[in-house]
């Protein structure tokens, strides 16, 4: 599973219904935990879904560490609980925060999918950040999409999604499958964000070597940091070891934007072969904080991913 999907993983869904939401977001919110302990917390939060595990995640906001509030913020989304609603707009609407917490609220915005959001979200489209306004901008286009039930009556049957993530854009038709048409897609840099996202999608959802490699083309696409950085993330959620190199050769590169380079390192995370944990050790030190945090967790995980343990959980009780 990657990074960002860590789930609590339980054999008795009982367990699930007695987890002591309030222990656990107390757990989140002690800055004396590891943060790998931290991400556990809020995954667990995250599974529960309810709105007292919308509150205890938004009371973590805003913690030291951008990149958990990020993935506070990316957590929201993924719950789609309207609950969150106030406390994401609340987050867009504050320019004073990093850019990584901005974009990950917008995109929550656009997961959740209420046509209330609408406006706030049309605003920040011209926002100074690149990474904000295109977030923005997707996010309008994919709730517009959510509500149009001609349009997507017209579109048909989609690329079925085999992962569990709430994505910021549909996939395409499931009619196109040719790698190479949907390649050209991707890294056409004069297709609109939507689409190439629509084509991102259908690829990942192909789910194969070489749709996987196609991808990781979209790691040189020089126009928009976020689009690279979405590449990375749906690398992960693959798991393909083919793109190992690519992912490495990009979180090498310091004068790449820390959100790219955060999302490769998390991606080698989720893959978890042998030869990605040398590269993520490299880095662990970085002068990037989001990349430094992002090696720690990712190392985290690849230690959970080859110890053969399904519980991906913190002990509430130490």
């Amino acid at each position: 599973m990657s990074l960002k999907e860590s789930s609590v993983v339980y054999s008795d869904w009982f367990e699930l219904y007695r987890m002591d939401v309030h222990a656990t977001g107390d757990i989140l919110n002690n800055t004396k935990r590891p943060l790998s302990e931290r991400f556990r917390a809020l995954f667990m939060l995250k599974n529960a879904g309810n709105d007292d595990a919308v509150r205890e995640i938004a009371r973590c906001f805003v913690d030291v560490s951008d990149l958990l509030n990020h993935e506070l913020a990316y957590c929201l989304g993924q719950m789609r609980n309207q609950t969150a609603i106030p406390k994401l707009t609340e987050i867009l609407e504050n320019c004073k925060l990093a850019p990584i917490l901005r974009h990950e609220a917008a995109e929550a915005l656009g997961a959740i999918g209420s046509k209330e959001s609408l406006p706030v979200l049309k605003k920040y489209t011209t926002d100074s950040v690149q990474e904000v306004a295109e977030t923005c901008e997707l996010a309008v286009a994919q709730i517009q999409w959510l509500h149009n039930d001609q349009l997507q009556q017209e579109e048909g049957t989609l690329h079925s999604n085999p992962f569990s993530s709430v994505d910021p854009a549909p996939a395409g038709s499931a009619q196109v499958t040719n790698t190479e048409t949907l390649r050209r897609v991707l890294v056409d840099e004069t297709q609109p964000l939507f689409e190439r996202y629509r084509a991102m999608f259908s690829l990942r959802n192909l789910n194969s070597a070489a749709a996987a490699l196609c991808l990781a083309e979209g790691l040189k696409c020089g126009d928009s940091a976020l689009f690279r950085h979405e590449v990375a993330y749906v690398l992960g959620q693959m798991q393909n070891d083919a793109v190992v190199p690519r992912l490495s050769e990009c979180l090498s590169n310091r004068e790449e934007n820390c959100m790219v380079r955060h999302e490769c390192a998390e991606a080698l995370g989720s893959i978890a072969s042998d030869d990605c944990v040398d590269i993520l050790r490299q880095f662990l030190n970085d002068k990037d904080e989001v990349v430094r945090e992002s090696c720690e967790v990712a190392l985290d995980m690849y230690k959970h991913e080859t110890s053969g343990d399904l519980n991906y959980e913190v002990n509430i009780e130490t």
